[in-house]
């Protein structure tokens, strides 16, 4: 993700790989009983931060590449081809209305690079939104109100990252200006209803499966030049074209402004598929019908490998961010003429 307006970027200086001295020969540290041995040397010891205290190798990470492929969602997150970790996060879960139909839940987060502990950040957010839609949602809440009532538990599970005791954390004096943060987009499918949230700049998309039928973004980026195209003071190719474009103005963290949940519901009359990503996915097709032309033509029946073509699509464009996709097929009967994907 973008770093906010006025937010100082951070980056990690190259970790130092430690010389071997000729004299005296050093003996590789043992790692301890039940600790992570290196996987280049086979011997070292693996530090809390992933690399070898004997060669300085990384380790691979889990969240490098992550899949997860439930009935009627798949999602894909990867690190890229530029990071050195993978900040992003998302949870697929599906559950029960009180009458019995299912709800299915994407939660897709972003954390913010500049921010401490941005991977924390998303995982956090990511875990709670959907945790809180698994409650809220059989007790018969109504999904536009439980997509709310989930921003807002993601935010407070974030702001309470900042919450270390004194000391705890390297850089204590600037916690609160530095405090861990994340962007949210959400999806939930209810019935015959669409529901998707978010606050950030991470994105929800409408593909219809009959691909003559008109395709939409369904959220509005927390950006800069949406901000500027909004208060009319410049138009959208003015906007984008700024350096500042892609600078966010909304985020879930201690240190964001007040918290303002997004959230919009939809009632498609027809068949088709909802993408649910993170901008390193939506920098390579941003606008609706280059995301449709990037979904494969199956996506709708096997969703994982839709998923994993778009990371693909983002990696072959460049990889310069975390990229993260869900894909949630929504079935319905067509009901004759009418938008893809109306309002309600």
């Amino acid at each position: 993700t973008r770093t906010p307006p006025s937010t100082p970027v951070t980056s990690r200086s190259p970790r130092p790989i430690p010389v071997r001295r000729s004299t005296p020969p050093q003996q590789p540290p043992l790692p301890a009983a039940g600790g992570k041995v290196c996987v280049a040397c086979r011997s070292g010891r693996v530090d809390p931060d992933g690399y070898c205290e004997n060669c300085g190798h990384a380790q691979p990470r889990e969240r490098d590449h992550m899949e997860q492929e439930l009935d009627a969602v798949a999602a894909v997150s990867d690190r890229g081809l530029r990071h050195h970790r993978n900040e992003d996060s998302f949870a697929v879960s599906s559950t029960a209305l009180p009458d019995g139909s299912p709800a299915v839940v994407a939660i897709v987060c972003d954390g913010v690079s500049s921010a401490s502990r941005p991977d924390e950040a998303s995982a956090a957010a990511a875990n709670a939104a959907n945790e809180s839609l698994l409650e809220s949602l059989p007790r018969g809440t109504h999904p536009q109100q439980a997509m709310h009532e989930a921003i807002v538990a993601a935010s407070e599970a974030v702001n309470a990252l900042a919450q270390e005791p004194a000391g705890a954390m390297e850089h204590d004096a600037h916690r609160h200006q530095n405090a861990p943060a994340c962007t949210l987009v959400g999806a939930v499918m209810a019935g015959e209803l669409l529901i998707v949230g978010w606050v950030g700049d991470s994105r929800v998309y409408w593909v219809p499966q009959d691909r003559s039928r008109p395709t939409a973004r369904l959220t509005e980026d927390d950006s800069w030049a949406a901000q500027m195209v909004a208060a009319g003071l410049m138009n959208e190719a003015e906007a984008y074209a700024d350096e500042r474009a892609h600078a966010i103005t909304g985020w879930l963290g201690a240190d964001a402004y007040e918290l303002e949940p997004h959230t919009a519901a939809f009632k498609p009359d027809r068949p088709g598929l909802v993408v649910v990503c993170t901008d390193g996915l939506w920098n390579y097709a941003e606008s609706a019908e280059e995301m449709a032309a990037a979904v494969p033509a199956d996506a709708q029946e096997h969703p994982l490998r839709g998923a994993q073509v778009l990371v693909g699509h983002a990696l072959d464009g460049g990889g310069h961010d975390n990229v993260t996709v869900a894909l949630l097929p929504f079935a319905v009967r067509p009901q004759g003429a009418g938008s893809a994907c109306e309002t309600v």
